[in-house]
């Protein structure tokens, strides 16, 4: 399912571009749209991964530098029965984790040194172990390649933006003022709904996944209780609606991030979890 859902994603971006391309720049510029697609599908699925890790200036750490982390994380991969991925530490204050990668032989889980302050060894067990079920449901692939998409959807808004503005349409062509501007209006929107499709309800299953893991579904819900206050508080740095679904706990609170959440409502979240606790589920 995963796979088809890799193959939409893509599509979907050249499509976009596709489209785009001809609204600024009519045949010629679908043309080169249609070269700039096919970079963006070869970079998405082979270094996305490295690119969001990137952007959250996330450190690999080895046992050597973080015995205790690393350690748990090795253990609840072999819980999974899951190659051991490599770990990422994330300097910032705020509470959150994510997980990433092609596959699980070439997965990526980060946290941030807030989660790791904040958080008792069971709870980051439970946080930990929602990744890995992340990594064992293979959704990190799609999820990767969504962040990927949704930010190229952005910016190619924006150049449709500023072309519109400078007048630089080309009508001749085969370009369209009109389209590039229903393209500005409706890209942040097809965004959001991509990521919303693919997020909501994956969550769910690696909160259950992770308790199994874990073997404790409690302390994952109270740790879903700690981030999510945490992430009210200030969002995690350099956080931006593209990679938001991507955490365990969506980083952007209020206005638009609260409309359009990629995530299942965390209350609901914990309510699962406390039911599986008292073997309801």
């Amino acid at each position: 399912m995963n796979s088809v859902k890799t193959v939409f994603l893509m599509t979907a971006m050249m499509a976009l571009f596709l489209l785009v391309g001809y609204a600024l720049g009519g045949n010629s510029g679908m043309t080169i749209a249609f070269i700039f697609a096919l970079v963006m599908n070869f970079g998405s699925y082979w270094f996305s991964d490295k690119i969001v890790l990137k952007m959250y200036r996330a450190q690999q750490v080895t046992r050597e530098q973080s015995p205790k982390f690393y350690n748990m994380v090795e253990q609840l991969a072999q819980n999974a029965n899951l190659p051991m991925p490599k770990v990422y530490i994330i300097n910032d204050p705020t509470p959150n984790a994510f997980a990433t990668g092609r596959n699980p032989k070439n997965a990526s889980v980060a946290a941030t040194t807030g989660i790791l302050q904040s958080l008792n060894n069971d709870e980051m067990a439970g946080v930990m172990a929602h990744e890995l079920a992340h990594v064992k449901n293979r959704d990190i692939l799609v999820s990767t390649i969504a962040a990927t998409l949704v930010g190229s959807i952005t910016y190619i808004a924006q150049i449709a933006g500023w072309a519109a503005m400078l007048g630089r349409g080309n009508d001749r062509g085969g370009g369209s003022g009109l389209g590039g501007l229903i393209l500005i209006i409706l890209s942040p929107i097809i965004a959001m709904l991509l990521q919303m499709a693919i997020s909501r309800s994956r969550e769910y299953m690696a909160d259950a996944g992770g308790a199994q893991i874990s073997g404790n579904p409690m302390a994952l819900a109270t740790a879903l209780e700690k981030i999510s206050r945490g992430n009210q508080i200030k969002p995690v740095n350099h956080s931006s609606p593209a990679s938001a679904h991507m955490f365990i706990i969506n980083p952007m609170f209020g206005g638009m991030g609260k409309l359009f959440s990629t995530h299942p409502p965390t209350e609901e979240r914990i309510k699962r979890l406390r039911e599986m606790a008292m073997g309801r589920r």
